[in-house]
């Protein structure tokens, strides 16, 4: 039943795809870091040969669109989130407030893949420093776990009284009185390290809906 309904919901998602116009992808450069992302995957396709496709998030563009390149070549566009049809399956891509959220190649049963990120892209970076100092990135990981957990427990139920006294809502139900009251400058503490933790997450592609909640609100 699951699959079905993802298979339908990519179906509806590629309705979306609009071909590309041919012109040529733009190397990465470093000052782009900040703005800017290119993943990529070799497939196979019915000549037998492997070709290259790249996807590329430009995090400012005002379509917040998504874009697939073909061996160098501008091949599609979709706005995010995206689902790509591509040799032997899909490519699922979306995007956060912070980052990615999602670039995976889907197989045709259902294996999952995730791209490979341009060396020196954000997440490429951040790929790298794992492998080379990996013990100092898993207790970043898990730092950043810890900030947005944190942050979740103490800003949920300010969220939920503040939401609760909204006229529609507290004549209905009632009004929330937070057990939790904090100062403006710890709230907004807790604002800003979650924001950096959001964006350590999202370079290594390790969103979860529980966990980054708090910040998944904003891309509502």
């Amino acid at each position: 039943m699951l699959r079905f309904f993802k298979s339908k919901r990519r179906q509806r998602a590629m309705k979306k795809v609009k071909d590309g116009d041919g012109h040529a992808l733009k190397p990465f450069r470093f000052y782009e870091v900040f703005y800017r992302t290119l993943f990529y995957i070799k497939l196979r396709e019915d000549d037998g040969g492997l070709h290259t496709y790249a996807i590329h998030v430009n995090y400012f563009d005002e379509n917040e669109a998504i874009d697939v390149y073909r061996d160098g070549k501008h091949h599609a566009r979709a706005a995010n989130p995206a689902v790509f049809p591509v040799p032997g399956g899909v490519i699922e891509a979306a995007t956060t407030t912070y980052g990615l959220k999602r670039i995976h190649y889907i197989t045709e049963d259902e294996q999952e893949v995730v791209l490979a990120p341009d060396r020196r892209s954000a997440e490429g970076l951040r790929m790298r420093f794992d492998a080379k100092f990996p013990k100092i990135s898993s207790i970043i990981g898990k730092l950043a776990i810890f900030v947005l957990l944190v942050s979740l427990l103490l800003g949920l139920p300010q969220l939920v009284s503040l939401i609760s006294q909204l006229p529609f809502i507290e004549e209905r139900w009632g009004s929330f009185e937070s057990p939790i009251i904090l100062p403006s400058w710890l709230n907004m503490t807790l604002l800003i390290t979650g924001a950096i933790a959001a964006m350590e997450r999202a370079l290594t592609l390790k969103n979860h809906w529980l966990i980054d909640m708090e910040t998944s609100w904003w891309d509502d």
